[in-house]
């Protein structure tokens, strides 16, 4: 993918998002798949409205992108979005989060609440 050349500010905001843990986990785990919030439940020790919320700011920042379908929202990163290369280059420099994609997969959440 080219390069491209983003605003400071832009890529101020998008470090700070990706400066906390949870956010940057997340972006990790949607490289490799979408999901929708009850997925991401599984992974992390937080209620179901904190992750939506960390969802909502990297949504906001156009770093995610939200499918609505019925009436579950799955998220997946924002491949067209200005940004996208300066968040490829800083998940190449993470571990792949397979890891918590099979905890999700095994525990099937999509079955429990209807997604």
């Amino acid at each position: 993918m080219e390069n491209t050349l983003v605003d400071i500010e832009r890529v101020s905001k998008v470090l700070k998002l990706l400066g906390d843990k949870t956010r940057l986990t997340i972006i990790g785990i949607l490289k490799q798949r979408e999901c929708c919030v009850c997925e991401l439940f599984e992974v992390f020790d937080m209620s179901q409205p904190s992750i939506s919320q960390h969802l909502r700011k990297l949504k906001d920042a156009g770093l995610v992108k939200e499918e609505r379908r019925g009436q579950w929202i799955y998220y997946s990163l924002h491949t067209q979005s200005d940004t996208y290369g300066l968040m490829e280059d800083i998940l190449n420099h993470i571990p792949d989060q397979s890891e918590k994609i099979q905890i999700i997969l095994q525990n099937n959440p999509t079955a429990r609440c209807g997604c």
